[in-house]
C-alpha cells in the first residue's frame, strides 16, 4: 500500500491519540512533528519514531504532503494557511476556524491551490454513527422528522489540567463540543438550512477546582448555554442544547432522531462505538442494534487516513472542509440568532458525506 508522508504541528494532549490511531492505517507515514515547545515535540518524536523539527523546517520539507494541524483553536486558521501556502494538504483538529469568515478564506485558498482541507471530528466514521447512518438510509425509522441533541454538564474546571481556555474565545460548550454533534447530524441528515437560538452566560467567572489550578479564577468571555432549533434541508427539526451551566439533568444524553416509523438513539458523538438503540411500533422497549460497521476504538486519525485515500484516488474525503465550514457557520449562527432574536438562514451548505462501505478490513477505507 502506498504511503503518504505526514507532518504534525502541535504535540499537546490530543496528539497522542492521533499518533496511536495512525498505527492502524498503513497509508499514513508520520515522519516529523513540531511544537512551539520543542521539548513536547522531542518527547512525541522519541515515543513514536519520527523526527522533531521546527515549524518552518516541517513546512519546507518537500517530502511531506499533508500537515496534521493539532494546534490550539486560536491558531487553527493561521496554521492551515501556512500549510496551504507551502503547497500541502491540511487536516486539522476542530473547529476549522473561530469564525465563518476565517473558515471561508481557508476553503477558498485550498480550492484555488487545488489542495484538500479536512477537519475533525472523525468520530462520525466510527461504527456507532455509521450504523445509525445505515439504519436511517435503509428506512428503519422512516422519514426523519425531528430529534434532540444534548450536551449538558457543568464545565471542565473540576477536572481539566488547563480549564481556562474553555471560557475564552474559541471555547465554550458550542465551539468545544458542538462540532461533534453538528457533524454527526450532518452525516445522518445532511446539511442544515436555518437556526433559531438563545444563548446565555450563567456565570461571569468560574473557580477552578482541579488539583493543578485549584482556586484559580477563570474569566468567562463566551456564552456557556446555547439552546436552539436547527432546521435541516430534508425537513427534520432538531432541538439542540449545549451547556456548561447544568449540574445534572434527567433527559437522555447525546442525540435522538425521531422518524415516521420509529426512533433512534445515537451513541456519544465524541466516541467511535455504540450502543445504538432502536424503538419501533410494537416494540415493548428500546432494542440494541448490533453494529454494522467496525472502527469502534479511539481511532483519531481515521479522518486523516480517509483524506489520504482521497488524495491517492481522487474521490471526495468524508471529513472535508466544506462540512467543517458548515459547522462553523451553524455555531456562529447560534449566537447571531440569539442577538437578532429571530431565525437566521445559514450562509453555507455542504454535501452529505458518503457512508463507509460494509465489510471493510481493518486499516482500509475503500
Amino acid at each position: 500500500m502506498e504511503k503518504v508522508k505526514v507532518g504534525v504541528i502541535g504535540c499537546g494532549m490530543i496528539s497522542k491519540a492521533y499518533f496511536e490511531g495512525a498505527k492502524t492505517f498503513k497509508m499514513l507515514d508520520i515522519t516529523a512533528c513540531s511544537d512551539l515547545n520543542m521539548d513536547a515535540a522531542k518527547a512525541r518524536a522519541e515515543e513514536y519514531g519520527c523526527k522533531a523539527v521546527t515549524v518552518e523546517e516541517l513546512l519546507a520539507d518537500k517530502k511531506i504532503k499533508i500537515i496534521l494541524n493539532l494546534t490550539i483553536p486560536a491558531v487553527h486558521a493561521e496554521i492551515a494557511h501556512r500549510a496551504l501556502d507551502a503547497g500541502k494538504h491540511v487536516y486539522g483538529e476542530k473547529p476549522l476556524a473561530l469564525n465563518r469568515d476565517d473558515a471561508k478564506k481557508i476553503i477558498e485558498k485550498a480550492k484555488k491551490k487545488k489542495l484538500l482541507v479536512g477537519s475533525a471530528p472523525d468520530t462520525v466514521l466510527g461504527g456507532g454513527t455509521q450504523t445509525c447512518r445505515k439504519l436511517i438510509d435503509d428506512g428503519w425509522i422512516g422519514k426523519p422528522l425531528s430529534g434532540t441533541a444534548f450536551m449538558m454538564g457543568h464545565g471542565p474546571e473540576g477536572w481539566h489540567t488547563n480549564p481556562g481556555f474553555y471560557y475564552l474565545k474559541g471555547g465554550g460548550p458550542m465551539f468545544d463540543m458542538g462540532p461533534y454533534y453538528i457533524t454527526s447530524l450532518v452525516t445522518l441528515l445532511g446539511p442544515a438550512k436555518r437556526v433559531s437560538a438563545s444563548c446565555s452566560k450563567g456565570f461571569k467567572e468560574r473557580i477552578a477546582t482541579s488539583d493543578l489550578h485549584f482556586g484559580k479564577v477563570l474569566p468567562v468571555e463566551v456564552p456557556t448555554h446555547y439552546s436552539g432549533i436547527l432546521e435541516f434541508k430534508n425537513g427534520a427539526v432538531i432541538n439542540m442544547v449545549m451547556s456548561f451551566d447544568v449540574w445534572g439533568h434527567g433527559n437522555d444524553p447525546f442525540i435522538e432522531i425521531y422518524g415516521t416509523e420509529g426512533s433512534l438513539k445515537v451513541p456519544n458523538p465524541n466516541a467511535f462505538g455504540g450502543p445504538v438503540m432502536l424503538k419501533k411500533p410494537g416494540y415493548a422497549d428500546w432494542v440494541e442494534v448490533p453494529l454494522s460497521h467496525g472502527y469502534t476504538d479511539n481511532l483519531r486519525s481515521i479522518g486523516l487516513a480517509d483524506m489520504v485515500c482521497a488524495v491517492m484516488s481522487g474521490r471526495k474525503h468524508r471529513c472535508n472542509g466544506d462540512i467543517a465550514y458548515h459547522a462553523v457557520d451553524i455555531m456562529q449562527s447560534f449566537e447571531e440568532s440569539s442577538d437578532a432574536g429571530s431565525f437566521l438562514n445559514l450562509k453555507t451548505t455542504c454535501e452529505r458525506p458518503e457512508a463507509l462501505p460494509l465489510g471493510l478490513r481493518n486499516g482500509f477505507l475503500d
